[in-house]
């Protein structure tokens, strides 16, 4: 049987189980500040910049065609920069303990648009390391190209500096626990209207109306037993006819 549901019964249940909805979701914002705030490591970013374009000589005449031709080795450039030809001379010259790999996932390189600039972000729980990873890369990189390619069109554009108050990249305490509010506030309600379909107890006349689909005829009220008297009854043996006499 098809049954539907109500923008008031909606409301009557949200009503009902306000405290509990209340109550998940500020705990799971005060969960998500606890994890936030003493849980997890925060990571620093620092990034530096590489423009990609090839020295020109006086009297020479920069053409499209080589700034085609920087763009497209841009790409290429992307790939090098990650590499173990360039990571691992980083490592040497910082004397770090890190494999290419772990290095290599602290690393993000990209390019804006059709620009020849190329960006090197570099993550790490220590902000003074994460600029020198940085400016390391793009020093390591500008050195070696012109021996790997044979070209010489990379100069370092901005270098990665180390502010007074650095601020971590993540995690982001604000963002976290606005997203658990939103979460938990999403598993209360339902949580409520699970309950709310699980529970099949009778409470009031109404529910009898609406299960049963009867009208309810009378009821009995409920007796304040603090209020209320007992005497005591003595029970006297049942005599020859058959009644029973009772006495207090």
């Amino acid at each position: 049987m098809e049954e539907t549901i109500s923008l008031r019964e909606i409301f009557d249940t949200l009503k009902k189980r306000v405290a509990l909805i209340i109550s998940i979701a500020g705990a799971a914002v005060a969960i998500s500040a606890i994890v936030s705030y003493f849980m997890l490591t925060p990571t620093y970013q620092s990034s530096t910049q590489l423009l990609v374009n090839q020295s020109v000589e006086e009297g020479q005449i920069y053409t499209q065609t080589d700034v085609r031709t920087n763009l497209e080795l841009i790409n290429t450039y992307n790939v090098i920069i990650t590499s173990p030809r360039i990571l691992e001379p980083v490592i040497d010259e910082l004397q770090i303990a890190r494999s290419v790999g772990e290095l290599r996932d602290q690393i993000n390189v990209g390019s804006q648009g059709d620009s020849q600039v190329v960006s090197i972000s570099v993550e790490d729980t220590d902000p003074a390391m994460a600029v020198n990873i940085a400016n390391t890369i793009a020093m390591v990189f500008q050195r070696d190209i012109v021996d790997i390619m044979n070209v010489d069109n990379v100069s370092i554009l901005s270098s990665a500096e180390l502010g007074e108050n650095p601020s971590p990249v993540s995690p982001n305490p604000t963002l976290n626990m606005a997203i658990a509010f939103v979460v938990g506030l999403m598993g209360a309600v339902g949580l409520a209207f699970l309950l709310e379909f699980l529970d099949n107890t009778v409470k009031t006349e109404d529910d009898i109306e609406k299960k049963l689909g009867i009208p309810v005829l009378g009821m009995i009220a409920t007796m304040d037993t603090s209020n209320t008297e007992v005497k005591n009854v003595s029970h006297n043996r049942r005599n020859k006819n058959g009644s029973e006499k009772f006495g207090a």
